[in-house]
This record gives C-alpha cells, structure tokens and sequence, in this order.
C-alpha cells in the first residue's frame, strides 16, 4: 500500500511542449502555492531558463511564438480547489531566461501570425469593453488593431490566413451571441443570440478547404453538435452528434490550423474523426494503437509538423509525456507526471450507468480496492464541485485512488446539473440545490447497495465545495442512508452563499445565482438550518482565506450541529484558502479524514 504522502506529491510537471524548430521543451512545474515554468534544451535535458511567479499565481496558457521566444498568461488561485482567474496580462521570456517582461500587454494570446517570428495576433479589451484582435510584437509589446468585436467579452475564431471571422461573447445577462464576417472589410452579422434562440452557439475552428467552418452548437433536449458552416450560403447542417455528451475539445492540424478531430469525454475518452484522411489523423491513429487502455493526444508540435509531444494517461497512469520523430518513426518517452505510481499500485475507474427516480439517466464511475471482490465493501460517495459545468471524468485522481488503496470503494457520480451532458442536462440541476440533484446522488448510493457493492451499514459521503454542499444536505435529508459526512471548503448556509463569497461581486455572478440557486425560501436548502436531522458523526474543514466558500459557512454549520448536540468535528486551518496548498495541512487533513472514516464506516464496522 502506497504511503498517504505519496498521493498528496506535487506532479514534476503539468503541461509539456515543443518549440518550433524542436530545439527545446517548456514545461509548468506545480509549486506549493504557484506554477512556474521551466526551459529545457533537448539535447543534454539541461533546464536553460526559467520563469517564476508570486504567490497564489501560475503560469497558463503558455505558447512558444518563436523558435527563442514564448509568451504565456497568469492566473490567480486562492486554494488547490479554486478556478483559477486569469489577470488577462501577457508576459513574455526567451528560451535561456533573458529578456524577461512582465505584462508587456493586456489580454490573451489568439495565434502567431504565419511564419512571422515578430508578432503575435491577442485579444484584448478596448475603452469601451469591446474586444479587439491586436496584432502584437513579440519583443516589445506594441499593438496596433486589426479587428473589434461587436460584442462585449468576446473571443475569436481566425480562418487559414489570420483573418477574425468569428466573435462571440456574454455581457452581465449571460447570453452568449455570436457573429460571423465575410472577411476582413466585411460588416459583422450575428448569426445566433442565445437571448432569443434559448440555445448557444459557438465557433470552433475551420475545416482544410478554407471555406467551411465548424460550430458547436447546443441542442434543446440533447448534447451539443458538431455543425459545419457555410461561408458562401450561411448555412449549417450536422456534422457529428454523440449520443450522450458533448464535445469536450478538439485536435488541430499544426500545418493549416484545420480541426479534424474531436474528444468525446463518454465514460471511457476517446476520439471521433471528422477529417479522417488528415496526416495528424492518421498519426494519432497508430501512436494510440500502442497505449491499450490508455488515452493519447498530441500536446505541441514542431513547425514543420515533423516532430510533437504526446500525452499518455489512464485511470491508473497520471500522465506520460513522449516525444515523436516522423523521420525516424519513433517514440521516445520524456516524463512522467508522478514516476512514483505504477499502474499496477493502483486501483480501476469504472464507467456504470443508472437511472434516477424521475427516469433521468445518469452516469458516473466506480472505483474499487485492488484485489476486491466488489461486494459488501464500505464505500464513499464523492460528489464533485460546481455543481454546474465540472463533471468527473475518467483519469487519474489522486484522492480517489488514496481512498481505494485504503479498502474503500468510491462512487462518483455526473447529477443533473454536471457538464459534458448538454443543456437540458446541465439546466436540469438549476434551482435544484438540496432537490433532485442531491436525489441523484441518493438513487446512486441506493444502486450501489442494490448491486451488492456497498454495505448498507458502512457508506460516507464526502466531497468539497458544493460537494461539501452535497455531503451535509445528504445526511440531513437521508438520516439512515449513511453513517458519517464529510464537508471539505464547502457552502452550508445558502442565505450566506447568496449574499456572501466572491460570486456575488459582480453582476454576472448575481444573475447566475438568481437563475440557478433562486433567492427565496433559502432555509430549506440550507444544511445549517436542518442540522437536528442529521443523525451521524460529521467532519467539517476549512480555509481562513477562502474567498469561494468563507470559512463562515463552516462555523455556521458546526455551531447548528453543536447546538443540536451532534457529533462534529470542525477545523479551520490559517492561511488556507478554497483548498489547501500546505504540504503540512493537506498531510494533517488526510490523516484525520482516514481515521474519521476508519471509525465510522472501516473494517472494524
């Protein structure tokens, strides 16, 4: 059994890419609280410059615009669990770590201009909150416009020559409208607005003849399609609609920028071709062919298309990155992001299917202890975050496999509300806090004992954020159903979610909560105001400086739980924010929630 520290390591390395003419790698090293990145050249792996940010910030979005040069953007978090908030500043550093510049602009980088060493093509906000398309040098940091938006908030969508042909963008009602243009003198046109269609429509890239673009498109009572847009006659038809999710991302010739592939997060990931013939097609097609079991996806690639990286992981392999050579035909592995896991120390995620009371179907996956015989097992219900857009996928979790290799199973479940189901999925859960979404998760734990997985005496529910939400209002509202709940950062009080914490600030964030937590009756969906229903021992946990869910939340929940006289054990650790970064607390933490559920639910149980 792998030690606890183990599980809780920093990965070496998070995203891995090529420079152009291959002559070095970029990576983002995930620091305690920050991400920095670091140069290495190829030929001896030795690190030649390197980039290192304050506290609370990482290094995102990074792009190698010169064979010497890259550019890369800043995010904030506030906690390990936080989203992290990009700052919308472009720095910029060579490959040795000279010249570094710090916010030589303001916005994101959209793409390089051809072949041109000397500029970049960024999104930026003018005066009046329009966004332009900005043509940048890459040394200095000076712009000069090249297109505006007709759209607040907007991004971009170029063509094959560099050329804006697609904006899209919300203001504070949350609509997204998106325009097209003929070309670069050419008068933008909205071509859809979700404030009249009730759907959205985005621009995703454009096929290899240069004259049809894709679109991924919302459905009514589906997920999202794959459209292809007609530049001469406006008009779309269908292109590739999967049965249960949506489109989660899509692969990009390093050539011409033509899409020819798409992820589809369906239980197992896998691709789907729509431009099968593509050289890169045909290339992800036998490097796959050598990972069974495994998803692969190329990360970078050189220029000239001759070399790139690729990206191996599983259920039980955090992430292996290899280099390919077309001239040669050959793999050669780089890193790994945790080398200390085998994939046979772990334990496998299984994609199940369910349906819930109401006929809605759900999905989710399970993950038992190595070498069990799935049944009569004590079992953790870990509801993921959100809840609205996250969902849980199947890969590597650190936590996840922690609990298994402790002789847990852990189900995890996509409630109406998750992302990746479409629309009506995802609009299912509005409204629904403590409702039919935590039913969901009800009816899951119910099909587990059903199955003869879990033991009916032995079941926890325990998750973060609005999983910490999803744990206390489970035991509140199912006092038989399990034996102990877990709440990690979460929200308790749906008053103090409303009007407390970093959403509400702005006023998109206060029309999303009106629209989907709803302003009335509150109370009743507020776990601290159904505390004396709750029947078994409860661990709560906190930050001090998280902004998402105050660590009032938690006090609010203990001092009900206490008043009530129930079990409780609350801790609210100084310093931490929306999830822990300190290697200390997040030891301390873990420690105490293994002895909590050994108590509780172990095999003593």
């Amino acid at each position: 059994m792998p030690p606890l520290k183990d599980f809780l390591r920093r990965d070496t390395f998070g995203a891995i890419k090529i420079s152009p003419t291959g002559e070095y790698l970029a990576a983002t090293v995930p620091l305690s609280d920050r991400t920095s990145l670091v140069i290495l050249r190829r030929s001896d792996n030795t690190m030649v410059g390197h980039v290192t940010v304050g506290e609370h910030k990482h290094v995102t979005d990074f792009q190698w615009v010169t064979p010497q040069r890259i550019l890369f953007g800043v995010s904030v978090k506030f906690g390990y669990l936080d989203r992290p908030q990009s700052t919308f500043e472009i720095f910029a550093t060579n490959a040795d770590g000279s010249d570094q510049r710090g916010a030589i602009n303001y916005g994101y980088v959209i793409d390089t201009v051809g072949h041109d060493d000397k500029y970049v093509l960024i999104g930026g906000h003018a005066v009046n909150g329009y966004t332009e398309v900005q043509k940048m040098d890459v040394g200095n940091g000076i712009a000069t416009q090249v297109a505006r938006a007709p759209v607040q908030n907007a991004s971009f969508l170029l063509d094959g020559h560099d050329v804006p042909r697609f904006a899209w963008g919300m203001v504070s009602d949350g609509k997204l409208k998106t325009y097209y243009r003929a070309g670069a003198d050419a008068k933008w046109e909205m071509i859809n607005d979700e404030a009249q269609t009730g759907l959205q429509v985005t621009p995703i890239g454009f096929a290899a003849d240069g004259k049809t673009f894709y679109l991924q498109n919302e459905q009514t009572n589906a997920p999202d399609a794959i459209y292809a847009f007609d530049a001469a006659t406006r008009k779309s038809e269908i292109v590739y609609r999967a049965a249960k999710v949506s489109p989660a991302g899509y692969l990009r010739s390093p050539i011409d920028g033509s899409v020819y592939a798409a992820v589809f997060e369906d239980g197992l990931p896998r691709v789907e071709y729509i431009d099968p013939d593509n050289e890169y097609a045909r290339r992800l097609r036998a490097v796959q062919a050598g990972f069974k079991g495994a998803m692969v996806l190329p990360t970078s690639y050189t220029r000239d298309g001759s070399q790139a990286v690729y990206v191996v992981y599983s259920d039980r392999i955090p992430a292996d990155y290899y280099l390919y050579d077309r001239k040669d035909n050959r793999l050669t592995f780089l890193a790994s992001k945790a080398a200390w896991f085998k994939p046979d120390m772990l334990a496998a995620m299984k994609p199940i299917s369910l349906t819930a009371r109401d006929g809605m179907p759900l999905e989710g996956y399970l993950t038992l202890p190595r070498g069990s015989d799935g049944k009569n097992l004590p079992l953790v219900v870990n509801p993921h975050g959100g809840p609205f857009g996250p969902f849980d996928q199947w890969g590597y979790n650190p936590e996840v496999q922690l609990l298994a290799s402790r002789g847990y199973a852990v189900l995890q479940l996509n409630y109406r509300g998750s992302g990746n189901y479409g629309r009506a999925f995802e609009h299912a859960g509005y409204r629904q806090w403590g409702g039919a979404m935590q039913d969901d998760l009800t009816d899951a734990t119910r099909w587990a004992i059903a199955q003869g997985i879990a033991d009916p005496k032995r079941i926890c529910i325990y998750g973060a954020s609005y999983g910490g939400y999803a744990a206390l209002m489970g035991v509140a509202k199912e006092p038989t159903l399990y034996r102990c709940a877990i709440g990690y950062v979460g929200v308790y009080d749906m008053n103090l979610m409303f009007n407390g914490g970093d959403i509400h600030e702005s006023m998109f964030g206060h029309n999303f909560l009106v629209e989907t937590l709803g302003e009335k009756n509150l109370d009743a969906i507020s776990p601290d105001d159904l505390a004396d229903r709750i029947q078994v021992p409860v661990m709560l946990v906190a930050g001090a400086e998280d902004r998402r869910a105050p660590f009032k939340h938690t006090e609010l929940m203990r001092d009900a739980l206490q008043a009530a006289h129930k079990q409780v054990d609350a801790r609210i650790y100084a310093g931490e924010g929306h999830g822990f970064y300190k290697e200390t607390d997040r030891l301390d933490f873990y420690t105490r929630m293994l002895a909590f559920l050994d108590r509780n639910i172990g095999a003593a149980h």
